[in-house]
């Protein structure tokens, strides 16, 4: 589903998809990072739903859930390593999960992990963060 933000820019705003199967959680995030920042948002309760809207809007930074039904995040991220269009969108992974695996969400060329629970500030750096890389290397 995408989320529009109120008012209309001359430029194409960055657009952040945010994933999780919560929507409690997406919203909130959402919340957030609008409270302090002029993007678009997408978001997506699973996995499958994330790539399908990854391939069709091309959005300028995903923030990832790992733990989801359908397709988790760590499904996505190694969809996303077979994608050359994919990899090109910076991931920052939020998550309650601090299991070793992270180390192979790490090596799927995430941009950054986030602990749940979460600082707000924390993750409207990171997203500011990744998204200034997309735009020097996109």
């Amino acid at each position: 589903m995408v989320l529009s933000s109120a008012g209309e820019s001359r430029d194409r705003r960055a657009a952040v998809l945010v994933v999780d199967d919560d929507v409690s959680i997406r919203r909130m995030m959402i919340a957030a990072l609008q409270r302090s920042n002029d993007y678009d948002f997408l978001e997506a309760g699973n996995g499958r739903d994330a790539i399908d809207l990854m391939r069709r809007e091309h959005p300028n930074a995903v923030v990832l859930d790992l733990m989801m039904p359908v397709m988790s995040g760590f499904d996505v991220l190694q969809e996303r390593a077979t994608d050359p269009e994919l990899r090109r969108i910076p991931v920052i992974v939020v998550s309650a999960n601090r299991a070793p695996e992270i180390a192979t969400a790490v090596d799927k060329g995430i941009c950054a992990f986030l602990p749940k629970p979460f600082d707000i500030n924390v993750l409207n750096a990171l997203v500011r963060s990744c998204l200034a890389t997309e735009i020097e290397t996109g």
